[in-house]
This record gives structure tokens, C-alpha cells and sequence, in this order.
């Protein structure tokens, strides 16, 4: 009979137990963040823009350099590979492993699924927000830092990658352009070049020592200086002063922008993606409505076997 009402008695007990133990969540709200946070990543992503649109090639609806980061934010955020690794290289986690690979399995998913992203509705001024479950409070606050963290980590990540894959192309495409202008230069300089010397032969053949004009040769235009030359020795170019003559301003922008983009793109990987609008703080909410019915319940069940045991001791006397 002892053995029953002790029995009653673990039953009361572990449903206060389980109670007690019970898990916690914590959530943040989140928006976009700004120039500031992201350092580097938004002064080179906008240098990228601002060639784009030299050359034509930006969209007019595009959104914002702190928006596209933080969209990869939100997309890290929600991810479940990025659940699963925050898991497996957190001490809470391994502190839980049992050593049995079904078991661990499926605490690991158990955990993934504490984690949810909440997308807002900017339309009802409801921001984006993520919940964290956690066995006590502090554990809550804590992993829920640190997985925001971790997220924005990744998603810098993947946004320096493609800032170093954007780096790349832009400057294929303006060593290209700048090749071109080269050689558009060289063809307009080997032609005038021809003119010139074309122009001292017929000179020569003609006798012709001076200019014809009284203007200053270096006030000419270019078409109308070739015979500016006659009036210095044979094979003079002029005001010509070779390659140069053929580039312009376009050219030397070009030019300073490839000097540029030849250093390469300074990568920072630990910048901000996010802001908060709520900071995660000690959580006092339960998970579940649910932990007070079981308390209820078990105390009842506990009741019923004291109850129980007390009958059999006074029928059996």
C-alpha cells in the first residue's frame, strides 16, 4: 500500500514538475538596416550602381543596396539549413545529445522547429520578427541573439560573395570599354597621322615652307591643323601630340574607375544586415496555454491515486 500512495505522491509531484520546466520563447522585431551598419559593403555596392547607371545598365525600380542585404537577411533567417547549422555548433545543443543518433536526430529537429520567422505586414505596421523556444528564459534571450547573429553572419557571407562576383564583371566590362576607347583613339591618331604625311609629301613637292594662315596653329581645330606643320621642319605633327588627341574626358573617368576596380573590393564579413526595432530581452511568456491544463490534469490524477490509496488502507482494515 506504501508503494501506492508513493506513487500518488511522484505522479502530484511530477506534474508540478513538468510545469515547472516548463519552455520559454523569446522573440525581436527586425527591419532594413542602413548605411552606417554595413560599412564597406554599401559605399562598394553603390560605387557598382553608380557605374551602372554611367552606362546605362541600372534598373529604375531597383531597390535599395541596405534593402537587397537585408532581404538576404530575412531569406538566411528563415532558412532551414541556417536553423540546423546555428544548432549544431551551439553547447545547448550538444550539452542535450544523448550519444544515440535517432535520438539526437530528433532533438535536432525539435529545436529547428523552435526557431520561426514571422513575416510582417508593412501594410498594418506589423514587422518581421523571429521566436525562439527555449528550455529557461536566459537560454531564450541568449540563443536568440546569437542566432540572429549567426543569420546576419551568412548573409553577409553570401552578399560579399556577390558583391566580389559583381566586382569581377564590372571590371571585365570597363577594361573592355576602356580597350575600345584605346582603340578607337589608335585609329583616329593613325589616320591623322596619315593625313599629316600625306600632306608633307605634297608639300615638298610643292615647295611650301609656311603656313597659309596667319591663326595660331595651336587655335585650329584638328581638321583644319594638318598644315600647321609647314611651317616648321618636314614630318612635324602640329598641334597633333599623338594617342591623346583621339581621347577624352569619358576616357579618363574610365580610366580612374578600372584603377578602381583593379584594387578589388574590401570584403567585411561580419557586417550588419538587420536592425533591431525590438531587442530580445528576458522572456516571461510560456509556449503554450497548454502547461497550466497538464499541471491541472496531473494534480487531479495525483488526487485520485492519494484518494485511491486511502480507500484500499481503510477497506483493508
Amino acid at each position: 500500500m506504501d508503494y501506492w500512495h508513493g506513487a500518488g505522491v511522484c505522479v502530484n509531484r511530477a506534474g508540478v514538475y513538468f510545469f515547472c520546466s516548463t519552455r520559454v520563447e523569446r522573440d525581436g522585431d527586425y527591419r532594413s538596416s542602413n548605411g552606417e551598419y554595413a560599412g564597406g559593403y554599401y559605399s562598394q555596392q553603390q560605387f557598382l550602381r553608380n557605374l551602372d547607371a554611367r552606362s546605362n545598365m541600372a534598373s529604375a525600380d531597383q531597390p535599395s543596396v541596405m534593402d537587397e542585404a537585408y532581404k538576404e537577411f530575412v531569406m538566411q533567417l528563415a532558412s532551414w539549413d541556417t536553423r540546423r547549422e546555428f544548432w549544431l555548433q551551439t553547447d545547448y545543443y550538444k550539452q542535450r545529445m544523448v550519444g544515440n543518433s535517432k535520438a539526437d536526430a530528433a532533438l535536432l529537429d525539435e529545436m529547428i522547429n523552435n526557431i520561426q520567422f514571422i513575416p510582417g505586414d508593412f501594410t498594418r505596421a506589423v514587422n518581421d520578427s523571429v521566436k525562439l523556444i527555449a528550455e529557461t528564459a536566459p537560454d531564450a534571450n541568449n540563443l536568440l541573439r546569437q542566432y540572429v547573429a549567426f543569420a546576419s553572419q551568412r548573409a553577409a557571407s553570401h552578399l560579399n560573395d556577390e558583391l566580389k562576383g559583381a566586382w569581377a564583371a564590372r571590371t571585365i566590362q570597363m577594361k573592355a570599354q576602356v580597350k575600345r576607347q584605346e582603340e578607337v583613339a589608335k585609329a583616329i591618331y593613325d589616320r591623322r597621322m596619315n593625313s599629316i604625311e600625306q600632306a608633307l609629301k605634297i608639300a615638298e613637292q610643292h615647295n611650301i615652307s609656311r603656313s597659309a594662315t596667319d591663326v595660331p596653329a595651336e587655335e585650329l581645330p584638328d581638321s583644319e591643323n594638318v598644315p600647321a606643320w609647314a611651317s616648321n621642319a618636314p614630318g612635324s605633327t602640329g598641334k597633333f601630340t599623338g594617342r591623346r588627341s583621339g581621347l577624352d574626358l569619358d576616357y579618363d573617368q574610365n580610366r580612374a574607375m578600372l584603377n578602381t576596380l583593379n584594387v578589388g573590393p574590401t570584403l567585411d564579413p561580419r557586417f550588419q544586415t538587420y536592425r533591431y526595432l525590438r531587442t530580445p530581452e528576458e522572456p516571461v511568456k510560456r509556449d503554450s496555454p497548454r502547461r497550466a491544463f497538464l499541471m491541472i490534469m496531473w494534480g487531479i490524477v495525483g488526487g485520485l491515486i492519494g484518494a485511491g490509496v486511502a480507500l484500499t488502507r481503510r477497506c483493508s482494515k
